[in-house]
């Protein structure tokens, strides 16, 4: 793999936000070990901002409802605005938003607010590109399932800097093409702090950079909608290239992050994701990532716990991949998924390499409902008999595929995590084949595959705590010995020292 050393994070002051700074020597230079640089603590510091108007901006007046959205209307494009101290509100209609015009840029002095009184359902709407908002909070909006308050429609080229984004219904922010979201507070909101989609097309060259994404998922949309993959502190749908770096992403209740189909190219690294309910990082149906330099802790607590309670034997872990690997043909920075220099403390497991054998594309079991892979561009190709042969055979499989998991440290201390089974997994593994009847992949064919065949390789990693090791499926759990030797050939090059983790 080609990997570009780590980006020096330089954190500043924010909005409503406490900074912080990154000290390693410079923008080559990668920390000693993972989890050596301190986390985005972008929430709860004090208010900062532009103290006075820039020239030529145009002032907006909190005492003057609706001030901020008729200066956008009666200014041309390309116009600055400042928004003066305290609390501004639009008109008390759902609808009512703020339009911003290519180029605006809407600043924020100390403790400026845009509210939107729990009745407006959008802050910032429209398709006008290159929009930036900066220093400035947003809270109170009430976006429906699966819409967001800024960026509602997904524009494209916006950008995000030092603002606090919370308690908002729906997700807090959209995502377009270009956006980069940069030293910003994404804080309990409803479903997601970010959600990463635009309908009808996929999304380029995104950036997310020393954030605070913290508490999200308030209206607990998975107990809502059981099984509805819809939430996490920040969801990714169709992303191709993505810079995820020096997040603080903690205690959101269900996942993380969750690239969650045809996402490719993404790089995430220098991330501490701590304390998620559900798994710190799931990638799925997707393609062709790093993931390096995280600190990841404590996850998975809830939901793994839960799926234990209830008698499940599924490797529920911390890092999870569901169909997704590496993929030449599918032009990235890479071309498989690399897991390396990352720190495993405590989490509820560890990786799971999963492959569903009945889900694949134009199958009624794959849930990304009319999505097919990157490699066949029509879903009815994908059918019999043309998919028992090749090339479909293989193009119309998400598969987990060509993952590096190496030069990692993987803690677990049982009686931290107050258990005693379940909670210490790596595992690569797949289902048994049955479903539709015309599938051409019954029976163990995955299985194998994903075990043995299609280049998924752990080596070269430290293990404290008594790790057990799950292949093929759920039924095999195997000591380290039985896991490094044949037929699995695992971790070459890796200790396990079962006393030190506790």
């Amino acid at each position: 793999m080609s990997a570009a050393a780590p980006l020096v994070l330089a954190l500043l002051a924010v909005a409503g936000c406490e900074s912080t700074s990154d000290d390693a020597a410079g923008p080559t230079a990668a920390p000693s070990a993972p989890g050596d640089r301190p986390p985005a603590r972008v929430c709860d510091g004090p208010a900062t901002g532009t103290t006075a108007p820039p020239a030529g901006a145009v002032a907006v007046d909190p005492a003057v409802v609706n001030d901020l959205a008729a200066k956008t209307r009666d200014n041309p494009p390309r116009t600055t605005f400042w928004l003066r101290p305290g609390t501004h509100r639009l008109e008390r209609h759902r609808y009512a938003q703020v339009m911003p015009k290519r180029g605006n840029t809407y600043l924020g002095a100390p403790g400026a607010v845009l509210d939107g009184d729990r009745t407006n359902q959008y802050a910032f709407g429209g398709t006008a590109p290159d929009v930036t908002l900066r220093d400035l909070t947003v809270q109170g909006f009430r976006a429906p399932h699966n819409e967001g308050v800024v960026n509602h429609d997904s524009a494209d080229g916006w950008v995000i800097e030092r603002a606090t984004i919370q308690r908002n219904a729906g997700a807090g922010l959209m995502a377009g093409a270009r956006q980069q979201v940069r030293d910003s507070c994404l804080r309990e909101n409803g479903q997601y702090g970010m959600n990463a989609y635009k309908a009808g097309d996929s999304i380029r060259g995104l950036v997310v950079e020393g954030n605070e994404v913290v508490g999200n998922n308030t209206d607990d949309w998975e107990r809502r909608k059981p099984g509805c993959g819809c939430t996490a502190g920040i969801k990714f749908w169709a992303v191709n290239g993505a810079d995820i770096r020096g997040n603080w992403v903690h205690d959101n209740r269900g996942t993380g992050l969750w690239a969650d189909t045809n996402n490719n190219d993404f790089r995430i690294e220098d991330n501490a994701l701590e304390a998620n309910d559900g798994a710190a990082l799931i990638y799925e149906t997707s393609y062709n990532a790093v993931i390096r330099n995280n600190a990841i802790r404590r996850n998975n607590w809830v939901e793994g716990r839960r799926a234990a309670r209830g008698g499940d034997d599924f490797p529920y872990a911390t890092l999870y991949l569901s169909e997704s690997g590496g993929e030449p043909r599918v032009r990235a920075r890479t071309d498989k998924i690399e897991i390396y220099r990352n720190r495993l403390e405590d989490n509820w497991s560890g990786i799971t390499l999963f492959e569903n054998a009945d889900r694949f594309c134009n199958s009624p079991a794959n849930t990304s409902t009319g999505d097919c892979t990157l490699l066949v561009e029509r879903t009815d190709r994908c059918t019999r008999p043309a998919i028992a042969s090749a090339p479909l055979y293989a193009d119309c499989r998400w598969k987990t595929q060509r993952v590096d998991i190496h030069d990692n440290r993987f803690v677990v201390d049982k009686a931290a995590l107050k258990c005693r089974e379940m909670c210490d997994r790596m595992a690569v593994l797949a289902n048994y084949g049955t479903y539709p009847d015309w599938s051409p992949y019954h029976g163990q064919r995955v299985a194998k595959a994903v075990t043995w065949g299609q280049r998924n390789r752990w080596h070269d990693n430290v293990y404290l705590g008594p790790w057990k090791f799950v292949a093929h499926d759920p039924s095999r759990v195997l000591g380290f010995g039985q896991w490094r030797g044949e037929p699995y050939g695992q971790d070459a090059g890796s200790t396990l020292d079962a006393e030190a983790g506790g």
